[in-house]
């Protein structure tokens, strides 16, 4: 499998076919996707030929906190190491940009945990990480 890397946003179509493809079906508000894209930091995704097999963006206030959001690789390209491309070019973006304490935050499910702690991050006993998802009133 070749494939390259490319510091871009993902389209619209190739951010809903890569998280479909990993069953994210109900994860995103199709009319919300857009705007969530414009507004990441930074994002890279994993091209083999002309297909989007990967990615991955960050997102935060660009100075203090960045969050690692949306990996996601293709499951018939999982293990072969294209996560993990991503997640060190997306902190070398990071790391070009970062202060002494900068955080960097993530949220991670099933098998992925593994992965993210293969470059250091953890959980900490002095923190819960916590959200809440809709609905919301005006």
């Amino acid at each position: 499998m070749e494939y390259r890397l490319v510091d871009r946003l993902p389209t619209v179509e190739e951010f809903v076919e890569v998280t479909r493809a990993v069953g994210w079906t109900d994860a995103y508000d199709p009319t919300a996707i857009p705007a969530s894209l414009a507004a990441s930091l930074h994002a890279v995704v994993a091209v083999e030929g002309d297909r989007v097999i990967g990615l991955g963006r960050l997102i935060g206030d660009g100075a203090i906190y960045y969050y690692l959001q949306d990996l996601a690789v293709r499951p018939e390209r999982q293990r072969r190491g294209v996560g993990a491309a991503i997640v060190r070019r997306l902190e070398e973006w990071v790391a070009g940009r970062a202060s002494s304490r900068t955080f960097v935050g993530l949220f991670a499910a099933g098998d992925s945990v593994s992965l993210y702690r293969s470059f250091g991050y953890a959980v900490h006993d002095d923190m819960t990480g916590m959200f809440r998802v809709g609905p919301w009133r005006g």
